[in-house]
């Protein structure tokens, strides 16, 4: 097979990446977070940052799935490195002005879990809606923190 027969794969820097899109319900987050785990262990993560991923995961996904539109996905993408795993999380809401609360229990227990934490807004351009989404990484093994 030539270069002209192969599709293009973009470079990842050694990364792999696997993405996940189901409908923004509490009832398929395990599936999800079986997702989760699933790569981490096969990154060969330790068996605490693998219950940490994964429990992670679980609280990313149903922070997003309580301020989603009806009806709307939720897209989470895994990079898988070699040391670790960044989780990309979003949804679409039914405002720009949705907001997520960064001063709960459930927010410090991801900030916990996860070794980065980020929540970002976007927005469309003619106002209808817009998106939330959490990014976290976690790393394959304790780092001091």
């Amino acid at each position: 097979m030539s270069d002209l027969d192969s599709p293009s794969v973009p470079d990842l820097d050694g990364a792999s990446s696997v993405e996940l899109r189901t409908s923004a319900s509490p009832a398929l987050i395990p599936t999800i977070r079986a997702v989760a785990s699933d790569l981490a262990a096969r990154a060969d993560f330790d068996l605490d940052a693998i219950s940490d991923l994964r429990m992670a995961v679980d609280e990313a996904c149903a922070t997003l799935v309580d301020v989603a539109a009806a009806e709307s996905s939720l897209l989470c993408t895994f990079l898988v490195r070699a040391d670790r795993i960044e989780v990309h999380a979003v949804v679409q809401t039914d405002s720009a002005d949705t907001k997520v609360s960064t001063d709960t229990f459930g927010w410090r227990v991801l900030q916990t879990l996860a070794d980065d934490v980020a929540l970002e807004h976007g927005g469309n351009e003619d106002g209808t809606g817009s998106t939330v989404g959490i990014t976290l990484t976690k790393h394959a093994g304790d780092l001091p923190r």
